[in-house]
């Protein structure tokens, strides 16, 4: 029996993360059958089978592999941590960033403003990722993220989290349309918890909905453009859009929602860190500025 290494973990944390050999093979840089064949080779070692084959083909892990998938991301967390602070002795404003954002918020708030941090900083790589699902800055799924909620308690010592705004709503519809007369757009069922969906549904009973439910603001945003009726936007993303228009709040104070930053500990002395943290937070004042003057 030989010691696991970091080496065996690694194809075993790829399996968890991708579910069949051929995806975690392109994850790792190598074929499937030199991925099946290193896990037969770790199960072995260890003497416990770490994954099986699911009903529809995927690889699931077993509770051995579960155990040591978690094992196998802490070691990942603690290598690419010392990795990280070795690099960070180097102040330069270089390499890449990912940040994490909902997609409303990467397409009409960072990307607008991102060839202005390009200009001042050649050096660096922004990858911007719209996802609507909150990504793991433990798993490095991200090294920046923006929430429109405080995170909650299982984040932890995990992330350093920073509430840089409160960002205000209100209703907007085209304003070549009556908006009183128009219907409200608003989420699906499964997203009727958020603030936004919880105010609409206090104004719609009276106005009514229109026929199309979606899942993210930004499709919102969308039903909003083609006239499919009224809706509660962020002021920062909606007022600079030419033909659109604030609405009334039929008598309800409109929400805000708070915005925070998140980074991972280990990055927090890095200077590209630095650099986007503090561009995205002067974009969103910039923009905050240019809304209370609207």
């Amino acid at each position: 029996m030989h010691d696991i290494d970091w080496n065996d973990l690694r194809y075993v944390l790829a399996l968890a993360r991708e579910g069949s050999f051929a995806a975690a093979g392109r994850r790792l840089g190598l074929d499937p059958t030199t991925v099946a064949r290193r896990l037969r080779s770790i199960e072995g070692a260890l003497g416990v089978r770490l994954f099986e084959r699911g009903a529809e083909g995927e690889m699931r892990p077993t509770q051995a592999g579960e155990i040591a998938a978690r094992r196998a991301e802490a070691v990942e967390a603690e290598i690419s941590g010392l990795t990280m602070a070795v690099k960070g002795a180097d102040s330069e404003v270089s390499g890449t960033v990912r940040v994490s954002a909902v997609p409303i918020l990467i397409n009409r708030v960072l990307i607008p403003a991102i060839a202005d941090l390009a200009a001042r900083h050649p050096g660096l790589r922004v990858e911007l990722i719209a996802e609507s699902r909150d990504v793991s800055l433990t798993r490095r799924e991200a090294d920046i993220a923006l929430r429109l909620a405080r995170p909650g308690e299982e984040s932890g010592s995990r992330v350093i989290a920073r509430r840089i705004s409160m960002l205000a709503y209100a209703a907007y519809a085209m304003s070549s349309l009556s908006a009183p007369d128009l219907p409200w757009l608003t989420y699906e069922d499964g997203m009727a918890h958020l603030p936004q969906a919880r105010w609409i549904a206090g104004v719609a009973r009276k106005d009514g909905y229109a026929p199309v439910f979606v899942n993210d603001a930004e499709a919102l945003l969308q039903a909003v453009l083609a006239g499919l009726g009224r809706s509660l936007l962020p002021c920062i993303v909606a007022d600079p859009i030419a033909g659109l228009a604030r609405g009334l709040g039929d008598g309800h104070a409109f929400p805000a929602r708070e915005l925070w930053l998140l980074t991972h500990p280990d990055l927090r002395h890095l200077a590209r860190i630095a650099a986007v943290t503090a561009w995205i937070e002067a974009t969103i004042a910039r923009l905050e500025g240019q809304s209370a003057s609207a």
